[in-house]
């Protein structure tokens, strides 16, 4: 047991939940979407997840939070600089940089808020589908004190249907603050893309 693993399972036990980690996912060149996204503890929860599972993780934050003397934290827990003001061709850009990068897993809160939304941002999707990975989805559950990693979805090409696949795997799961749930709907469906 690796020293981040020691400190995911304790704080875990600490919290009162318990690991669900579904077994033939693929350890290395994902993408992960962490939901319900409904505290900001949820950041702290899907780090557990993935040092649990022993699994090298990236993620993206606010560049300013890497524009500071305390900048290699973020880093050092694998964290990505974004400039929120300039999100065009962000997608395309990660993929892009994932391709090159063999292996890499990048984790991704898929409704951008911690508010309750009327869908989800699209942008897992299309970084999954133009890098050709596959989308884990990764979750923390209130009602059964449960968080964990669910079967890997690599993405067909058929939007509505990947979508349902993803819409009855989180059916019923709440978040840290139940009732903030979004919908579990992305903008790439109504396009047909």
């Amino acid at each position: 047991m690796t020293f981040k693993s020691s400190i995911a399972s304790l704080a875990t036990r600490f919290a009162g939940y318990r690991f669900v980690i579904e077994e033939g996912w693929p350890k290395e060149g994902a993408i992960f979407i962490g939901a319900p996204h409904t505290s900001n503890w949820d950041f702290a929860a899907m780090l557990a997840i993935t040092w649990k599972a022993g699994i090298p993780v990236r993620w993206l934050g606010k560049s300013q939070a890497f524009d500071n003397p305390l900048g290699f934290v973020p880093r050092w827990l694998g964290g990505i600089p974004v400039n929120r003001d300039a999100p065009q061709g962000m997608a395309k850009a990660l993929s892009e940089e994932l391709e090159a990068i063999p292996g890499a897993v990048l984790i991704l809160a898929p409704e951008g808020t911690r508010k309750k939304t009327d869908r989800w941002k699209s942008g897992f999707y299309r970084i999954a589908r133009d890098a050709g990975l596959p989308i884990v989805p990764g979750f923390i559950d209130s009602t059964t004190k449960t968080m964990g990693l669910g079967p890997a979805l690599v993405p067909s090409g058929n939007v509505v249907a990947d979508m349902d696949v993803l819409r009855a795997f989180y059916d019923g799961k709440k978040g840290f603050r139940p009732g903030l749930e979004s919908a579990v709907r992305i903008s790439l469906e109504d396009e047909g893309a």
